[in-house]
């Protein structure tokens, strides 16, 4: 009896203090054990109300009367659940703010999962949090509706909506939204670069939904291809596993599917196992383009010695319901391969509402929304964009040469003394970032041995510049310049860094705490978004796993697959989803994969 009190004091402790749950133990097979930490959200008794599209204002809804105005709280409307939006919701707590969120999909997906998803490693629904359950513990006025935005009216200050839960109650399907913020973190869709017959016949992997397609897909195959009517063609041609794409998504898959051939098929489907083949085609020269040679080397070997047949500069030209046409890059050579399931996953595209929005402000010519430095989009201080939807248009150092110039050349004498440059040297690597990427590929210690270099006078210690040596000096600069990948990783990040500007709006206005305007007076509000890289895995079947980490620290192997499981079990947005995909691995190591399709 003491042992059930004890248990129920200790559940309603954690109920009440959720930052006392903060450290889980991954134990591992391998010894010892990973610590995983996460963040929980600390709050006393006062939690964020549910607020539905249909939502009034807290006080409207308890009947309190005010003798005091009350200032209207600014309206920010947040288009998109994925992992910016998610970030930006998690981490904002300024209640000045009415947010609204507005998406098709009530829930927040752990997409980096979603191949593990695709062979039964793990479910689907232990990757997904409902998007209420984030908000609800929120001190801000937060609401949701489950709905799609269809226009974007930057006028006026308006999106147009239109509901995607079917209510069959009298009433307009689409409505208006107003706002004084709007927060466009929609995300992209899969880009096909209009080839015949992709989105007819092949599969994506953007959404859970597809990852569970895929799976009653793979399934399905394995059951159809042991009937005893079929010929062994017909088997091989149904067990026929074609991936396009050979970045992370396609190459993970790749792996996963391996993995429950090798390791369940073989089991359960023993007289099949011999008809299956996987295929990987790729239109470059190598597989995992963005990682290191030494992955990207070792990734090749493995798949050859597993016998995952990766096809290298072949490029997908047309795919009908029984075969897919490929043209090698080299020879021109066409071939048309019979196949039982494609998988898509070539890259991704703007959505429709991006599209038309685009072409709206005067961005049709881009494949992405281009924001400046501080996420807002070209030409609005009051629209935001982030995550893949978006891409940073980076300012080069050369359209402001003459303005840096001038603000550094304080004495107005014509020429740039090393002292007065070292004066804003900091705002200019704080504007401009492609400033060191250039010092480190020219393995230069700073700029000022930049300029010493560029003058000629590289053991002075005084030295001056006029304006044409300063722009010879600084005129490869931009040569550095480089986009952020389309990864949730930047994504993330981007919308932590939105909420912490929004949280800091107020005081930030009146001092503002970013680098110096070389285009006019004063400093900037904020300081720029920089993204930090903190590196990336490739899971390659066999418990191995690559990892790539900053200082150029490269490892693959079993040890790379306990930090892999390690690093993702703590990176889930809740302890709910968190223990589910634990439980998952378990079960599988214990098990196998379920098999069901379901």
């Amino acid at each position: 009896m003491r042992t059930f009190d004890f248990l129920g004091r200790l559940s309603r402790a954690f109920q009440d203090y959720p930052s006392l749950s903060r450290i889980i133990v991954v134990s591992t097979i391998s010894g010892g054990g990973l610590i995983a930490y996460a963040e929980a959200n600390t709050y006393n008794g006062s939690r964020g109300h549910i607020a539905h599209a249909d939502a009034i204002t807290s006080n409207g809804a308890h009947g309190i009367a005010s003798s005091e105005a009350v200032p209207k709280k600014k309206k920010v409307v947040l288009l998109g659940t994925g992992w910016a939006g998610m970030s930006f919701l998690k981490d904002l707590n300024n209640p000045s703010y009415e947010v609204e969120v507005v998406s098709p999909r009530n829930f927040f997906v752990f997409t980096p999962l979603l191949p593990s998803v695709t062979c039964g490693k793990v479910e689907a629904r232990s990757i997904v949090e409902p998007i209420r359950n984030i908000i609800r513990k929120k001190n801000v006025d937060i609401s949701f509706s489950e709905a799609e935005c269809v226009k974007i009216d930057p006028q006026n200050k308006k999106i147009y909506c239109r509901a995607t839960v079917n209510s069959k109650l009298k009433g307009e399907e689409e409505f208006a939204v107003d706002y004084d913020y709007l927060i466009i973190a929609v995300g992209a869709q899969v880009n096909t670069f209009n080839t015949p017959g992709v989105e007819q016949n092949c599969h994506f992997l953007k959404e859970v939904e597809d990852a569970q397609k895929i799976r009653k897909n793979v399934i399905e195959s394995f059951e159809k291809a042991s009937l005893p009517n079929l010929s062994d063609e017909e088997r091989k041609k149904i067990l026929h596993f074609v991936i396009v794409g050979g970045g992370p998504t396609g190459v993970e898959f790749a792996a996963e599917l391996y993995d429950f051939v090798n390791e369940d098929v073989v089991k359960l489907y023993p007289k099949v196992r011999e008809f299956v083949k996987i295929t990987l085609l790729e239109a470059t020269d190598h597989i995992l383009n963005m990682f290191d040679k030494r992955i990207t080397n070792f990734a090749e070997g493995k798949f050859g010695r597993d016998g995952i047949d990766v096809k290298l500069g072949s490029m997908v030209t047309k795919i009908d319901d029984n075969e897919i046409s490929t043209k090698a890059r080299g020879n021109g050579n066409t071939t048309n391969t019979p196949y039982g399931m494609v998988l898509w996953s070539t890259g991704i595209g703007p959505r429709p509402l991006i599209k038309e929005f685009m072409k709206q402000i005067g961005q049709g010519n881009r494949r992405a929304l281009a924001t400046d430095e501080w996420l807002r989009v070209e030409g609005f201080d009051t629209i935001y964009a982030l995550g893949d939807c978006a891409t940073i248009n980076q300012r080069k150092v050369m359209e402001d040469i003459s303005e840096i110039f001038k603000k550094a050349d304080k004495d107005e004498s014509g020429t740039l003394t090393v002292k007065e440059f070292q004066e804003i040297i900091d705002d200019i690597c704080e504007r401009y970032p492609q400033v060191e990427l250039y010092l480190k590929s020219k393995q230069v210690r700073n700029i000022v041995d930049l300029l010493k270099e560029a003058k000629g006078d590289a053991a002075k210690e005084s030295i001056e510049l006029n304006i044409e040596e300063f722009k010879s000096a600084l005129s490869q600069v931009d040569s550095q310049m480089k986009n952020l990948p389309a990864t949730a990783q930047v994504a993330n990040q981007q919308g932590a860094y939105l909420a912490k500007c929004f949280n800091r709006m107020e005081e930030c206005e009146k001092n503002p705490e970013g680098p110096a305007r070389f285009r006019g007076t004063g400093r900037h509000r904020f300081h720029p978004f920089r993204y930090r890289h903190l590196g990336q895995f490739a899971p390659l079947g066999g418990e191995q796993t690559a990892a790539q980490l900053p200082g150029d620290w490269v490892s693959i192997g079993h040890s790379s697959q306990w930090l892999w499981y390690s690093v993702y079990a703590s990176k889930q947005v809740s302890w709910r989803t968190r223990a589910l995909v634990v439980s998952d691995w378990v079960r599988r190591f214990i098990f196998g994969r379920d098999t069901s399709g379901i």
